[in-house]
Order: structure tokens, then C-alpha cells, then sequence
């Protein structure tokens, strides 16, 4: 049995670092961000249809992923934030994003909060809206009743906050009983 829990937010509020940290304190893997590299390798804007591709590669690299996980498997971004992104970029989503979203289910969704001060990266677009964002994220997660808890703290108090989720899920679940 494998749990998949998905890390997802607006852009910069750590979600990468805690994937990874999930992940090693775990001993398990974790599901790097597809959109960061695809958009870097570009020598072009992206552009509406990559966002579907950035959507769909993220869960075929979930699936190569999930057979090398340890009874969870971190997951750095999820249909959602391919949804919320193009929603504000270009005022709608492609169906099969959003189908994706209902039928590709998570066990548990992280969503960081924006308590953490915003950095700057070529690659991210909205440091003026991160209020409105994470409002979208937690409209999303809340109106599709997905199981979730917002992750809150800097530095080392947001990833023990987030252990203390999952030790707790762990715990009720019988999750080390589980081979």
C-alpha cells in the first residue's frame, strides 16, 4: 500500500524543500516538480498547451515514481496547481485536467501557506497575488472535500509541523504494521 501525499500551494511556500524533506525523513521518494524543469529548458514562453503537458507528464511521473516509494510517496505539485494556473493565466482549464483532478486521488494534500516570505525566480510570475492564490487552493480543496491540512511555520517549524500530519496519519492508519 502506497500513499500518495500530494505538497501544494501557491508559488514559493516551500513545497519543493518539503517534498525532498518528507521524503528523506521517510526513506522514501518524492515527486519532483515537471513544470520547473520543462519551463527552463524552453527557448520560448510557454505557452497554454504546455500546460497540459506540464499536467500530464507530472502524473506519469508520479507513476514511475510509485514504484520506487517506501509506503508513501511525496508528490511536489498535483492537478491542481495546473488548474489554478492556467485558471488565472488564461481564464480556464482544459477538460482533462480537470477530470484528472477527480480521478486521480490523493490520500492526503499538504498546502503550504504563504507565511513564508516571497523569492524571487525567473519562473514564477505572482508575487502580488499570493493571498488571492492560496484562497483558490483552499477553495479548491475545501468545495471538492479532499483530505488536507495547511502546513504552517519557517524554516525547521514547518517541516516538523508537517512530520507531526503525517506521524499522525501513520499512527492511525497502522501504517508501520503495513508491508
Amino acid at each position: 500500500m502506497i500513499l500518495k501525499i500530494a505538497i501544494t500551494g501557491p508559488e514559493s511556500t516551500g513545497k519543493s524543500l518539503l517534498s525532498q524533506q518528507l521524503a528523506n525523513h521517510y526513506h522514501t521518494v518524492w515527486v519532483p516538480e515537471f513544470a520547473r524543469s520543462y519551463i527552463a529548458g524552453l527557448n520560448r514562453p510557454y505557452e497554454e498547451k504546455d500546460i497540459l503537458y506540464i499536467a500530464q507528464q507530472q502524473i506519469l511521473e508520479e507513476e514511475r515514481h510509485k514504484f520506487a516509494a517506501n509506503r508513501l510517496l511525496f508528490c511536489d505539485t498535483e492537478p491542481i496547481v495546473t488548474k489554478i494556473w492556467s485558471d488565472v493565466k488564461y481564464g480556464h482549464c482544459h477538460p482533462w485536467i480537470t477530470e484528472t483532478i477527480k480521478n486521480h486521488p490523493y490520500d492526503l494534500f499538504l498546502l503550504c501557506d504563504i507565511d513564508l516570505p516571497w523569492e524571487y525566480d525567473p519562473l514564477r510570475e505572482h508575487p502580488d497575488k499570493r493571498k488571492f492564490l492560496f484562497d483558490l487552493y483552499l477553495n479548491e480543496l475545501t468545495s471538492r472535500q479532499f483530505p488536507f491540512f495547511i502546513i504552517h511555520g519557517y524554516g525547521p517549524e514547518r517541516f516538523i509541523n508537517a512530520v507531526k500530519i503525517m506521524d499522525n496519519l501513520q499512527s492511525s492508519l497502522n501504517l508501520n504494521q503495513i508491508k
